[in-house]
């Protein structure tokens, strides 16, 4: 299907302030100018004065309001899984849509995974938008055995070449009704559209988007301490911090998949912002503005985790990227977010993006004053209210990711918590990088490398022969008690008393149910 083909009702256009494409330079010029300020009076101990006191201030001040909103999420119960009722009369037409770029590979275990949704199909159309000059992509796509309702859809080239504006081309298309967008990598659950549109018809008109869970899981193969740490990220955000959000009233940044829009909504709001790396945050603020709010699924969708270090490297670096994109942009009038918005723009953006620049330096400066004063036996100047705000930070972290990690029955060591600052400050380097892409490619998209799943395969069940030369039991028959009963007797030992019948057989086998 070629995306040029235009349906009736279209997108409407994004205004140029809520677009990330008219960054000033001004404004990256002054926050790298405030970043270079802070690391020298860090860094210069002469340079610091009362300037010093009130930055460092501020700062304790700031990571104790996030301490404490973690705290109250830690505290909120977590969400029931909730039943797909009651039904609506007539499930509303269904698009299901994923972007692909250079996921040949991946595309035989997307179509499967897609083809297992547990929903009309006469109600459903699927979209995998495809890049003009992706050829091996759209090969394998038709290739692929897939359902009748999921078929390729090439977006026109133009630029930029992102994610978001290959997710337009797709909603030009879509028709009335609600959609929703996966990823090359994802397991959706196959109830997971049907609890999308029964939440949507029991919610109010302003209801316009729902956010499933993500879950991450390795198959087939043990999971490395990246991706470990990974997937206690994703259980804390999650499994703990967007639903109690949501609770509290508060608007969320959305994850990049498993979205679930009203298309009417969508279209009207003007859809993703090709320029914004992060389209997804960006969009989930952009309803908030518009006067829409967000809700929460029960029904996950699993993906994979980064494996290594250098696949992991570029995609944070693009996150934080965006963060930073997404503040810039809705910043310009931030009393239009409301003070609701407001709040959640500087709890979850603005936190990620401050976290990224400050917990590597931190935890490089505390080791290094260790390591100084071990080596001359005196004891660091910590005071006593630095530390132990650092201790309850870190405690409090932990205790976030161990409810995430409990209610998706993921494993969550003492080592994987002893270890996790490590984990954060690696993302001071990706703040570092994020900042000069900012300046340099704004919205340049630093893809994901993906590999199919090692899924776990069942061994080939062994036939049970029964031969009279097998050893046998010295008790016999055999008998197992179970949900199944079944009788096996071998050959008569020795010691038992003699058959009755001369014609019985020297092997038998009887099977029947509990209750027969």
């Amino acid at each position: 299907m070629d995306g040029s083909t235009r349906p009736d009702m279209t997108v409407a256009g994004l205004q140029a302030s809520l677009s990330a494409r008219s960054i000033s330079t001004f404004i990256l010029a002054a926050l790298l100018a405030t970043g270079g300020l802070v690391i020298l009076l860090m860094v210069l101990p002469s340079a610091r004065g009362p300037a010093w006191s009130v930055l460092t201030g501020g700062l304790w001040l700031v990571f104790l309001i996030i301490v404490a909103f973690k705290s109250i999420c830690c505290l909120l119960p977590a969400q029931a899984p909730r039943q797909i009722s009651p039904r609506p009369r007539r499930w509303p037409h269904y698009t299901v849509v994923a972007a692909l770029k250079d996921e040949a590979e991946m595309v035989p275990q997307l179509i499967r995974r897609l083809a297992r949704i547990d929903y009309p199909t006469r109600h459903l159309t699927g979209l995998l938008v495809v890049e003009a000059d992706d050829h091996a992509t759209l090969a394998a796509i038709l290739a692929t055995p897939r359902p009748p309702w999921l078929e390729p859809l090439i977006a026109p080239a133009g630029s930029p070449q992102t994610k978001p504006r290959a997710l337009n081309v797709a909603l030009e298309r879509a028709p009335s009704g609600l959609l929703t967008v996966y990823d090359a990598e994802d397991e959706p659950h196959p109830e997971q559209l049907k609890e999308a549109a029964a939440t949507f018809a029991a919610g109010g008109s302003d209801l316009a988007c729902l956010q499933a869970p993500l879950r991450i899981r390795t198959l087939g193969r043990s999971p490395t301490w990246l991706e470990r740490q990974f997937a206690h990220e994703y259980a804390a955000l999650f499994e703990v911090i967007l639903p109690a959000m949501v609770r509290l009233g508060l608007p969320i940044p959305l994850g990049g998949t498993s979205n679930h829009f009203r298309v009417e909504i969508l279209k009207s709001v003007g859809g993703w912002d090709p320029w914004n790396v992060t389209e997804d945050a960006d969009l989930g603020f952009r309803l908030t503005r518009m006067g829409y709010r967000t809700g929460i699924l029960t029904r996950a969708t699993r993906e994979s985790a980064p494996p290594a270090f250098r696949a992991w490297l570029p995609q944070r670096t693009r996150w934080l990227k965006g963060f930073m994109q997404t503040m810039i942009v809705h910043l310009r009038h931030p009393f239009d977010l409301g003070w609701r918005g407001l709040a959640a723009l500087m709890l979850t953006l603005g936190a990620a993006v401050a976290s990224a620049a400050l917990q590597g330096p931190v935890l490089a400066w505390i080791t290094a004053s260790l390591l100084v004063h071990g080596l001359n036996r005196s004891w660091p100047d910590f005071t006593v209210a630095n530390l132990g705000l650092l201790l309850l930070g870190w405690l409090v972290a932990v205790w976030t990711v161990r409810i995430g990690a409990r209610r998706t029955s993921a494993h969550f060591s003492i080592l994987d918590a002893v270890s996790s600052p490590l984990y954060w400050s690696l993302t001071s380097l990706a703040q570092v990088h994020a900042a000069w892409r900012l300046v340099f490619q704004p919205s340049h998209w630093d893809k994901t490398p993906h590999q199919p799943d090692l899924e776990g395969r069942k061994p080939p069940r062994r036939a049970l022969r029964f031969r009279a030369s097998l050893p046998t039991s010295p008790v016999s028959p055999i008998q197992a008690t179970g949900p199944w009963k079944f009788l096996i007797s071998k050959r008569t030992p020795t010691s038992a008393p003699a058959s009755s019948s001369a014609t019985a057989p020297k092997t038998s086998r009887e099977c029947g149910r509990p209750d027969a």
